[in-house]
């Protein structure tokens, strides 16, 4: 009994058994901590979107949401160097466990961790004094500027705890261990709803409490995640030689990585362009000029996150399992395992899109009260956010693709054409495209243009990147990278 509990809980061998039954055992538990992690975002922007007002914060719902959707654009921005070394060392950790390399694996861990903690220390001292004058640069209204620069402070004195919690859950799974992060992000779910409850609604702390909320969530997750890598003795060794870190190995985790970092980085910033777009996009109704987009968006992007997560979850998982083979030389393993990511994924997206086409509109009345909402707002607010969530609806059967292929292209190490591909699709078609349609559907209702141009150029940019992530794997030069003898 204790043996199968075990091979349950435990870190899982890819290399072996039934590709179908590897990746699906995988998937489950990432699933289901992809769905706890996305619950930060979301319990943030329900709480603080249904008890924030006037009388108690300055400010109402649609005004609390709006802040922090401003605020997601600049906090990517700035974590471009945690994407760039959770990426690398995922990659390097997937393969070094598949060759059975101990000793590469345990310095491989102990430099990630050293590089985070340095990296955390140095977004904080930049995140900080910064809020401010991003905050300005992306024309963010005054009516909520100061809650969304008290939401950015807040979110980067913590950052550590979330740079902790995502680079340490990437190396466990990368050691095929899904199952003890969805434990820890469960509890730290839990304790981040009841936080959010506790500051926004009993307390009356505004956005500013729900971002107090997500870091101290974040750091009880990382702290579990550093306990459990602590006990896995029999796989790796943490200890002070190596948490040094190694010259070599720090290169290796940053050469695979930096192509995502930087592809986030240029996507984020791109976003910030769009969130610029977004936050001048009035609606004007005899004389009176309503500015509630960046609260649609940021609805609609909630619900978009759990409508990732299966695509999200199989690009994880399948880059685990191709990681892990490509090490231990089992390419006759790779065929059989996209083919098994590929249906799985498929067939969750097209469930997922059947209920947002359903039920939409009835996610995005969650995030927004009727009581301390104009009456002309929430019906708007509620309105445009369903037509959005059927415009984006198909975009994730396209994603299913990008997702699937991408991870195994960066699982083999072919990180530079998957940044390619993202910066093409957001930088070169998505910007120019939302500005161009945001021209085209101007009118004296929506004098910036109409919010659709934002939806409807995303869903040009997923499917583009589906298009061009499939024909990079068929290229298959993939296949003749060799990272373990780099």
């Amino acid at each position: 009994m204790l043996s199968k509990i075990k091979g349950l809980f435990g870190a899982q061998d890819m290399t072996i058994g039934k590709p179908m039954s590897n990746i699906a055992k995988f998937a489950i538990p990432l699933l289901l901590g992809n769905l706890a992690q996305q619950l930060y975002s979301t319990v943030d922007s329900i709480v603080v979107g249904k008890y924030c007002s006037v009388a108690k914060n300055g400010y109402n719902g649609v005004d609390a949401l709006s802040a922090i959707g401003v605020s997601n654009p600049i906090i990517n921005l700035l974590l471009v160097l945690f994407i760039a070394i959770s990426t690398g060392a995922g990659i390097l950790v997937a393969q070094y466990f598949g060759a059975k390399d101990k000793q590469r694996l345990s310095h491989c861990v102990g430099t990630s961790i050293t590089l985070i903690f340095v990296t955390s220390v140095v977004i904080t001292i930049i995140g900080v004094p910064l809020s401010g004058p991003l905050l300005k640069l992306i024309s963010t209204p005054e009516v909520y500027y100061a809650p969304a620069k008290e939401y950015l402070q807040i979110i980067f004195l913590g950052i550590i705890g979330g740079g902790f919690y995502n680079i340490i859950s990437g190396i466990l799974r990368g050691l095929g261990d899904s199952f003890y992060p969805l434990i820890f992000l469960v509890v730290a779910a839990v304790s981040n709803i009841f936080l959010d409850i506790w500051f926004v609604a009993g307390l009356n702390m505004g956005v500013g409490g729900a971002a107090w909320a997500t870091i101290l969530s974040q750091a009880v997750s990382a702290v579990l995640c550093l306990v459990r890598l602590f006990r896995m003795k029999d796989i790796i060794t943490v200890n002070r030689q190596s948490l040094k870190p190694n010259g070599h190995m720090g290169l290796q985790v940053l050469k695979l990585g930096l192509p995502s970092g930087i592809t986030q980085g240029v996507f984020s910033l791109a976003m910030v362009f769009v969130q610029a777009l977004t936050n001048q996009m009035d609606y004007v109704v005899n004389g009176a000029i309503f500015n509630f987009v960046p609260a649609i968006s940021v609805a609609v992007m909630r619900v978009d996150g759990f409508a990732m997560m299966p695509n999200f979850t199989f690009g994880l998982a399948i880059s685990t399992y191709i990681g892990q083979n490509i090490g231990a030389r089992r390419m006759d393993r790779i065929k059989p395992g996209e083919k098994a990511a590929l249906q799985l994924s498929l067939i969750c997206s097209v469930v997922l899109v059947l209920l947002l086409l359903l039920f939409g509109r009835n996610l995005i009345e969650l995030f927004i009260s009727r009581d301390n909402t104009e009456a002309a707002v929430y019906d708007m607010v509620v309105g445009q956010g369903g037509r959005a969530l059927r415009i984006l609806a198909a975009g994730y059967i396209a994603m299913a693709v990008s997702q699937v292929y991408g991870g195994i292209l960066r699982a083999a190490g072919d990180t530079m054409s998957t940044m390619y591909i993202s910066l093409f699709t957001t930088v070169i078609l998505r910007v120019p495209v939302a500005y161009l349609l945001a021209h085209l559907t101007r009118s004296d209702v929506w004098p910036k243009g109409h919010p659709d141009a934002l939806f409807i150029s995303l869903l040009i940019s997923w499917v583009m990147g589906a298009v061009l992530t499939y024909a990079r794997y068929r290229q298959g030069k993939w296949k003749e990278i060799d990272i373990l003898n780099q």
